[in-house]
């Protein structure tokens, strides 16, 4: 029964706050700007500034503080609180909490993002070089796959069909005697021819 009520709870603030927490105040919002109101800028301003910092606390707090009696009734009053233009609870917390704080806070908080930024575009260039170097590095293998195969293939066609070897090379005129079988020297037809003769 409790989560059932959580759960219906969770969807009767949402359209609430998205209704009355962001549309009806970005309107006036609008309409400030458009008439150049100064004094309803301000106002609106100091009101989206606490709206994004309750915002930013709510992420956490539905997590760990859902459970608490009320906890959703107390969202939707706390919005509607900060609307009021009898309580000006936005104008109050901003004036009593938010810009102290801010205004003490200022140069570290603008040194941090400054490093943050920094630090971002460093980094950014960083995997930036080593996805370069990467692509690189795969153009290349390819490239070299590419000229190794060729080489096969080059060399696979040198090689004979019938897996004889390769014939040697013709020896040169002079270079010694012809041999026969069995690697003995072969001797001419005109001296095989005279030495029978003579021997007959």
């Amino acid at each position: 029964f409790l989560s059932w009520k959580i759960t219906f709870l969770f969807f009767l603030s949402f359209p609430s706050r998205l209704i009355f927490g962001t549309l009806y105040p970005a309107y006036y919002s609008y309409k400030a700007v458009k008439s150049k109101d100064i004094k309803e800028y301000v106002k609106w301003m100091m009101y989206w500034i606490i709206f994004a910092l309750f915002t930013t606390a709510e992420t956490f707090t539905d997590i760990f503080l859902c459970w608490f009696p009320f906890y959703y009734e107390l969202k939707i009053a706390f919005v509607a609180w900060l609307l009021s233009p009898y309580t000006k609870g936005s104008s109050l917390l901003y004036r009593k909490f938010v810009h102290p704080t801010l205004s003490s806070k200022e140069k570290e908080i603008d040194d941090c993002l400054v490093q943050a930024k920094d630090r971002s575009y460093d980094a950014l260039v960083h995997f930036g070089k080593r996805g370069l170097n990467v692509a690189a590095t795969a153009a290349g293998q390819g490239a070299l796959s590419e000229r190794l195969r060729s080489f096969s293939m080059q060399d696979l066609t040198t090689i004979r069909g019938d897996g004889a070897p390769a014939p040697s090379s013709t020896p040169t005129p002079g270079s010694g005697r012809a041999t026969g079988k069995h690697g003995q020297p072969k001797m001419s037809r005109s001296a095989s021819e005279s030495a029978s003769s003579s021997g007959g």
